[in-house]
């Protein structure tokens, strides 16, 4: 029988591969551009065995990213400048108040199953929100991290976390995007991750009534992902 994320989720985490992954917090906005040359870079040094993992905690300006299953009907009103990403999925929202987590890890050295990555991605976004009491949990039919909104009807549900990666090498680029308090109208431009079924939305902490800073979501991210994923080491920041 086919094993569901969730099943995969309840296996133990694979061993991380050597010395802890690098975390790095930017401060400032960074460039899409600059975002995917410095993780080209990066994917490539790991895969050499020249560098460390890292996964990379940043801010965009706002705008779209088209993956490479993206529509262009899902495009409705290109409001902000749009961005072929080169990973996976479709249109998606990036902008200020949402943290974007890219990750860039030697799947190779941890076990080389890419399924199981997308689900300890999942499993890290779950467990970061569970720290401020919101349930996140997993759709079968649909990538990302979900939240059921009973108050908005039967069978409601939005998104508030994002996933869409890409391999190359067996070294992990993009990652994840948790919303904490972004302009969720901005989501309007696009159809997100080409889920456009009116019973499904987009949310937020702020939008669920959670008033937290980014610093908080920070802290709980890192504590989550050393859980799933092994332990991490503070590394210098690189200038947007």
């Amino acid at each position: 029988m086919t094993k569901t994320r969730d099943d995969i989720a309840t296996y133990a985490p694979a061993a991380a591969p050597g010395a802890p992954a690098a975390w790095r917090i930017e401060t400032a906005p960074v460039a899409y551009e600059k975002a995917l040359a410095v993780m080209e870079a990066r994917a490539a040094a790991i895969a050499a065995g020249e560098a460390d993992e890292l996964v990379w905690l940043i801010e965009h300006p706002a705008l779209y990213t088209a993956g490479t299953s993206a529509r262009p009907e899902h495009l409705v009103e290109p409001r902000f400048p749009v961005f072929a990403a080169g990973r996976g999925g479709q249109f998606t929202y990036h902008g200020p108040g949402q943290r974007v987590a890219y990750v860039m890890l030697d799947l190779k050295g941890r076990g080389g199953d890419v399924r199981r990555f997308v689900a300890d991605l999942e499993e890290w976004l779950i467990r970061t929100l569970a720290a401020f009491n919101i349930r996140g949990e997993r759709r079968e039919d649909r990538i990302g991290v979900w939240v059921r909104r009973r108050d908005k009807g039967e069978g409601c549900e939005d998104k508030i976390a994002a996933i869409g990666i890409r391999v190359k090498r067996w070294v992990s680029l993009h990652g994840v995007s948790l919303n904490v308090d972004p302009d969720l109208g901005h989501f309007g431009g696009i159809v997100p991750c080409g889920v456009g079924e009116p019973r499904f939305g987009v949310t937020s902490f702020l939008d669920l009534g959670h008033v937290v800073s980014m610093a908080e979501v920070d802290m709980a991210l890192r504590r989550a992902f050393v859980e799933v994923f092994g332990p991490v080491q503070a590394e210098g920041a690189v200038a947007p």
